[in-house]
């Protein structure tokens, strides 16, 4: 765990993150402005709904033409109304929005639904006119979703607010930038008998974010799993800081975001004016916080249904203790794609000792293998699952256990023998009690899901897929849950006062010489160097070779004013002598009109490795720290891993182990082990220069040369925002 604290609620409240969302969710009266008599148009569709499900507030029509909507009278104006309503749902056109903005705050209105759009997403001039809604609105103390959006609910207390959708009760807190996608995950709860504790859409988070959102649900009870569509991620670090409160509460949370393709981005920026985030940044936030990102609405769903299972929230509920997995099947086809599937989602499937599988025959002398167990004739024994899942499940060889094949046989194909019908259920409520008595998940895949002994498994708390590819790639995620200890959203560090602007006063990169002596005194390491600066070419040429002597060949020579040295011919090594010294000099004088270059001891490079140890500030989630395989190959090979900065040794450690050239630093194939401890201090040396200096857009280090002893930066880079 990171030494760099959590941001905790202290601050998240001082920041504006922590708002009471109490007329968002539990308004005391709504109006609806915009109000139709025909359903087909938001205002119709709204309005119906909230008369059908008036419970505990009063709800209000306002049209501007007055008349009789869904049985009642409706309001020509705000101003006409009984009383000032806590919330109002805007259907109106985006013309029509500021006039109503303010009838409504000046009565007191707390909270705003806009369902229209055409601001933010439409433009600049929409965009302007976006921005000063809110402002009014925070001014007045009140709140908004959308515009753009399709409403909010939450079930726990009889709230249905949502256009187009009548949202089911289960326990699912969802939060989507997207109405369509909500209207996906909410089709597929309803057809695997799943609901919402509350619903959110956002449309373009122009007021309440998702972070704020989120806060709002760690201590929600109804609400056990939290799933995101999220186009923008807005107030990163602050949507981070949410996510982690959120999982430390034993509350997952599941993000799913375009953009990793550049259509994908371009689709997200078209339908709410949002920007896409770095694929590499997600990775480090979800590591930090415990996010689990996915990367299909499908997968969004399944694993929501995986975690509501089997979170410690839920009685019995428990996540994989290890990657095992058993695997029972009544036939071989079934089970042999269950194991290829379990080995692409990071799970094993061991071979079970022969104590297991003399319990196993004992229970059905019919089974074959050793995982996956095949019992063969399963499609007429309706009872053959429960009977070999209890022996694996409580063999205590396995840590999750998959049934795969055709359960339901007979409740799909024969539902007139109601004889077998029922043992089919009684089997699958057996199995699934075997299963928590043992403590270890179970899940489904059958061709037949949606049949009375799916249901029951359900009932039971058994997610059940139609994809065995579908079963297995969430058991994977809630193992790479359950594994994963999460480093905690680092706040960041007071800033340190500014670094000096380039010489022509503007941003953009420091001169390498300026770079390399910010980063020394943040703590990294350097090899010996000297900067050499004179008038003429000849006296630059013998300055340098004087310096070389000083410093013992044989050295290195770097050109000053370019930015990639290499790649311009600006970088001489290995230089023997004064005389190379001096050809070398003349050289890029003739070739790059150099007027000042620095001598560096040539360090031991045969000795080492070559890593890269970067930083870049993402404009959402503040300064990400990268490490990798360096030198010359670093794009090349592109074995890197990210996370938030600052971070701690312990950490960078981590960082370092988890690269797929790691064996290179630990010693593999008889090579010495090289000083990963070091090349951990360099990095959180830079990670920490990075989050200390908000006025730096990248900062670089490559390569560091690791060794057994030590580490040293052999070249530096400084970009300023």
């Amino acid at each position: 765990m990171s030494d760099f604290p959590c941001v905790d609620c202290v601050s998240a409240t001082a920041n504006g993150a922590h708002r009471d969302l109490t007329p968002l969710f539990d308004p005391r009266s709504i109006a609806v402005v915009g109000a139709s008599a025909d359903a087909t148009k938001w205002g119709g569709d709204i309005a119906a709904r909230l008369v059908r499900n008036e419970k505990r507030r009063d709800i209000y029509l306002v049209n501007r033409k007055g008349g009789v909507i869904c049985g009642r009278r409706a309001y020509r104006s705000l101003s006409e109304l009984p009383s000032a309503p806590d919330m109002v749902m805007l259907a109106v056109p985006a013309a029509a929005f500021e006039a109503t903005l303010e009838e409504a705050l000046g009565l007191g209105t707390r909270a705003f639904v806009a369902v229209f759009a055409g601001l933010g997403e439409a433009g600049a001039e929409g965009k302007a006119r976006e921005v000063a809604a809110v402002q009014r609105i925070r001014e007045a103390g009140a709140l908004m979703i959308g515009p753009n959006c399709m409403g909010a609910a939450d079930t726990s207390v009889a709230f249905q607010g949502v256009a187009n959708l009548d949202i089911p009760v289960g326990s699912v807190g969802f939060i989507s930038q997207s109405g369509a996608m909500g209207e996906e995950f909410t089709m597929r709860s309803q057809a695997a008998n799943s609901g919402f504790s509350r619903f959110v859409t956002l449309g373009n988070q122009a007021d309440v974010s998702i972070a704020q959102i989120l806060w709002s649900y760690r201590d929600h009870e109804p609400t056990r799993v939290i799933a995101i569509y999220a186009e923008e991620l807005k107030d990163g670090r602050e949507l981070a800081c949410a996510a982690a409160a959120t999982v430390a509460a034993g509350k997952p949370v599941l993000l799913l975001t375009p953009g990793r393709s550049e259509a994908s981005a371009r689709a997200a920026h078209s339908h709410t004016g949002s920007l896409a985030p770095d694929s590499a940044v997600l990775d480090a936030v979800c590591a930090a916080s415990g996010m689990v990102l996915v990367d299909t609405p499908a997968a969004l769903f399944e694993t929501t249904l995986g975690f509501l299972h089997t979170t410690s929230l839920v009685p019995g509920g428990r996540l994989p203790a290890g990657r095992r997995l058993g695997i029972v099947t009544e036939g071989g086809g079934h089970g042999g794609n269950a194991a290829d599937c379990a080995a692409a989602a990071g799970l094993t499937v061991p071979l079970l000792g022969e104590k297991t599988m003399t319990e196993v025959r004992a229970a059905h002398e019919e089974s074959a293998g050793s995982n996956p167990i095949d019992f063969a004739i399963g499609t007429t024994d309706p009872d053959a699952y429960a009977r070999v899942v209890p022996a694996l499940a409580s063999s205590g060889e396995i840590d999750a256990l998959l049934a795969v094949g055709q359960l339901g046989y007979w409740a799909a194909r024969f539902a007139e023998f109601e004889d077998q019908v029922e043992a089919e259920n009684k089997s699958a409520r057996s199995m699934a009690r075997a299963a928590r008595a043992a403590g270890i998940p179970l899940v489904v895949a059958t061709v037949y899901p949606d049949t009375s002994p799916a249901e029951t498994l359900r009932a039971e708390g058994v997610p059940v897929y139609r994809e065995i590819a579908s079963a297995t790639s969430v058991l994977g995620r809630l193992a790479d849950h359950a594994s994963r200890v999460p480093t905690g959203v680092p706040a960041l560090p007071l800033p340190a006062p500014p670094l000096a602007p380039p010489a022509n006063g503007s941003a953009g990169p420091l001169d390498y010489w300026s770079a390399r002596g910010a980063l020394s005194a943040s703590g990294i390491d350097f090899v010996a160097a000297r900067l050499v600066e004179t008038a003429t070419a000849d006296e630059l040429a013998g300055k340098a070779a004087q310096v070389a002597a000083e410093l013992h060949f044989p050295v290195a020579v770097k050109a000053l004013g370019l930015l990639h040295k290499s790649d311009a011919g600006g970088v001489a090594l290995g230089l023997n002598s004064e005389a190379a010294v001096i050809r070398a000099v003349a050289d890029m004088v003739g070739r790059l009109r150099i007027s000042a270059l620095t001598v560096e001891r040539m360090a031991p490079i045969q000795d080492g490795l070559e890593l890269i140890v970067g930083a870049k500030r993402d404009p959402r989630f503040g300064p990400v720290l990268l490490v990798g395989i360096g030198g010359l190959y670093a794009e090349l090979l592109a074995d890197v891993r990210t996370a938030l900065a600052p971070i701690d040794e312990q950490v960078a450690e981590q960082l370092l182990k988890a690269l797929r050239g790691a064996p290179l630093l630990l010693g593999a194939r008889g090579r010495p082990q090289l000083d990963i401890g070091a090349a951990a201090r360099a990095a959180t040396a830079l990670s920490c220069f990075a989050a200390a200096h908000p006025e730096v857009g990248e900062a670089e280090v490559n390569p560091l040369l690791v060794m057994t002893n030590g580490a040293l930066a052999l070249d530096a880079r400084v970009i300023l925002n």
